[in-house]
């Protein structure tokens, strides 16, 4: 059962297009699917799951959550009800408010549109209005240039990199790169947010 008084809580995030919905295990097809669309498990600077390790992928993400440290989500195209990718916040640091947005990815099919602005605004939203966080923090791999510069463009700043950070799967070590936006910036962002959205219209 879960605790009520937990900081993070199952919630449903929900635009025009687009919805997040708390991840489930019953999710695994749906999800390598969305991720056969441009082969995205082969990208060595990432951990978007595959047929062979989407199990283990969701049971860490839901352990992650039964902690309090993380909640999850996959993301779903309204207009065809389709699931196009996976999100969450991780990291929750419930004692200082201050929680990640990470394990983000999308089917390439709907990489450079308009969907990782609306799920941002989402989470950002919920962050900061919901939550009360007084920051939300990015991370990534050095080498993963796309996503940094997705990153900056939502307006994150670039707080530093942190060196030899974690241990690869192939026994290399991946510098992490991080970002954040902090709760008095969020008007400012959300604006430009909206603006970005504006313009693909």
């Amino acid at each position: 059962m879960m605790d009520e008084n937990r900081w993070l809580r199952d919630v449903v995030l929900e635009s025009e297009t687009v919805k997040l919905a708390p991840l489930h295990r019953n999710h695994a097809d749906a999800l390598v699917e969305a991720a056969s669309d441009g082969q995205l498990w082969s990208l060595w600077f990432t951990g978007v799951p595959g047929r062979d390790t989407i199990h283990s992928y969701i049971e860490k993400a839901l352990s992650e959550k039964d902690a309090g440290r993380a909640l999850p989500f996959v993301v779903i195209e309204k207009v065809s009800n389709k699931i196009i990718g996976s999100t969450r916040f991780c990291n929750a640091d419930s004692q200082n408010n201050r929680v990640e947005i990470g394990y983000t990815w999308y089917a390439k099919s709907y990489q450079r549109s308009p969907m990782n602005t609306e799920c941002k605004l989402l989470l950002l939203g919920h962050a900061f209005e919901d939550l009360n966080a007084i920051a939300v923090e990015f991370r990534t791999h050095w080498h993963n240039l796309e996503s940094r510069a997705a990153i900056a463009r939502l307006g994150a700043k670039q707080d530093g990199v942190l060196r030899n950070h974690q241990r690869m799967p192939d026994g290399g070590y991946r510098d992490t790169v991080v970002f954040s936006i902090i709760n008095l910036e969020w008007p400012v962002v959300q604006q430009s947010l909206m603006h970005k959205l504006d313009s693909y219209r």
